[in-house]
């Protein structure tokens, strides 16, 4: 060996989130479009704001269990990737790869392109858009927001403080103006009115429990940036709790809202109620203020998204599961830029391709649940080897595991729920969960090529240390 001989130093990941961050990213990520696009179409199959309110806090709790589940996977596993890397440490490179295929191929990205459109259809609130031209702005929004994660995580962060503080508070501002002007107004939260298809209990609440889910998805994505944040073991936990929090607070309200002035009837008769209840506060002013609302929200969550789910596609490139170019740290901006410019670039063709935010949400879900299973499974097969287990005299600087408390039945109810969901979803909702699998198993034969390639290359590493 020379000696003297110094090696390129490969740049890196810079650790700068904090714990702010980490309760923007899940705050941004999670409250997009949901709480202003879904409750209409969740108000046609229930009869009443009484079996409304119940399974949103149904799916609430749960969405804490899965919370608690992931902080401690979060703190096990605390490098970048999030589920990429549970699900590989878990069950190995296959599951790993397949995850990574669906995050870039459908799950992350079609919600994206989706929330483009909603952010483009409030826009043309205030000028008309159609056509060509409505598609152009939607791509704009997405280059627009890939800029921001391609020149550094310090802006793509602090437009998610910007814009995380400004949708809370405006969604805040949104409930205390309904307290003080609407108060003493007349409440239909008593009004009753059929489910608008009488096709079954389960029909009716498994495709209302995926509209619901997808108001909460968001959560999941905190650990995707772990090995950013300066101590991932306290502040994925600390994000979890108060993000949480802050968002079932803000969600409850606002259903409440929705029924109280409009009763069931009349949310079902509108697509837009935040407006409109906005309208009848503080009239066209108000519905403006809530068209930009929206379009800060839908933003938002776009950005948190792709400063989430790119760590994931470099991740996977790193360890030899994806196309190689991905496993690029920018030397000048340390960002995984071309990641973040695969995530744009797959974002602007579903966009185009598919179309309409309504057809991707329920899929998005169905494929988000089959990893939430295998995840949770994870976490059992972790706590059985002690994965992440440290001397307590490390613990005590780094902040240890957290650990779902309750242990087992906790994470066991939540799989049984998650599993549950999924099998009556396939049953009642058969030719649906036929199209999304196929979306998922699109990945297969792609698998094969590289995992191929990556037991190729292990065996001309092991070769050559043997000569060596």
């Amino acid at each position: 060996m020379q000696v003297g001989c110094i090696l390129p130093r490969m740049a890196t990941l810079r650790r700068e989130l904090t714990t702010f961050d980490g309760i923007a990213l899940l705050i941004g990520i999670t409250i997009g479009s949901g709480i202003y696009s879904t409750p209409y179409l969740i108000a046609g199959y229930f009869p009443d704001f009484t079996a409304t309110i119940i399974t949103w806090m149904i799916v609430a709790a749960f969405v804490v269990m899965g919370g608690l589940i992931y902080a401690e996977l979060g703190t096990r596993l605390p490098d970048t990737g999030g589920e990429y890397s549970y699900i590989t440490r878990a069950y190995g490179s296959f599951a790993g790869f397949m995850f990574g295929w669906a995050q870039l191929f459908i799950i992350r990205t079609s919600p994206a392109a989706g929330l483009a459109i909603i952010a483009t259809d409030y826009i043309g609130y205030f000028t008309p858009l159609d056509g060509w031209s409505h598609t152009g702005v939607a791509l704009s929004i997405i280059a627009l927001l890939g800029v921001f994660n391609f020149v550094g995580l310090r802006w793509s962060a602090l437009f998610q403080r910007v814009t995380t503080v400004a949708k809370v508070a405006g969604l805040a501002a949104f409930v205390l103006l309904f307290l003080f002007l609407l108060g003493g107004s007349e409440s239909r939260l008593a009004q009753t009115a059929p489910p608008l298809q009488n096709v079954g209990f389960l029909s009716n609440l498994i495709p209302a429990l995926m509209l619901i889910l997808f108001t909460h998805t968001g959560y999941d994505r905190v650990g995707y940036v772990a090995g950013e944040m300066t101590n991932p073991r306290k502040i994925i936990p600390r994000s979890m709790m108060v993000g949480l929090s802050i968002i079932i607070v803000i969600y409850v309200a606002m259903i409440t809202i929705y029924y109280y002035v409009m009763g069931v009837e009349g949310l079902r008769a509108t697509t837009t109620p935040a407006a409109d209840v906005a309208g009848m506060m503080l009239g066209s002013a108000g519905a403006a203020v809530v068209a930009v609302l929206a379009i800060v929200s839908a933003v938002s969550s776009i950005n948190g998204t792709m400063l989430s789910s790119s760590r994931v596609y470099y991740a996977m490139a790193r360890d030899g599961l994806f196309f190689k170019s991905l496993n690029h740290i920018h030397e000048r901006f340390r960002t995984p830029t071309r990641a973040i410019v695969a995530h744009c670039v797959w974002g602007g063709v579903i966009l185009i391709v598919r179309g309409s935010f309504e057809d991707i949400a329920a899929g998005m879900i169905f494929a988000i649940l089959i990893f939430y299973t295998m995840t949770t499974l994870a976490l059992f097969k972790f706590r059985r080897e002690g994965v992440g287990e440290e001397p307590e005299a490390d613990a005590q600087h780094t902040g240890g595991i957290y650990k779902v408390p309750l242990y087992p039945w906790l994470p066991a109810l939540y799989l049984a729920g998650v599993v549950g969901l999924l099998v009556f979803r396939a049953w009642f909702e058969w030719e649906k969960s036929l199209i999304d699998l196929a979306f998922l198993l699109t990945g297969l034969p792609i698998s094969f090529v590289w995992l191929r390639k990556k037991r190729r290359g292990a065996t001309k590493q092991r070769n050559h240390a043997a000569d060596v």
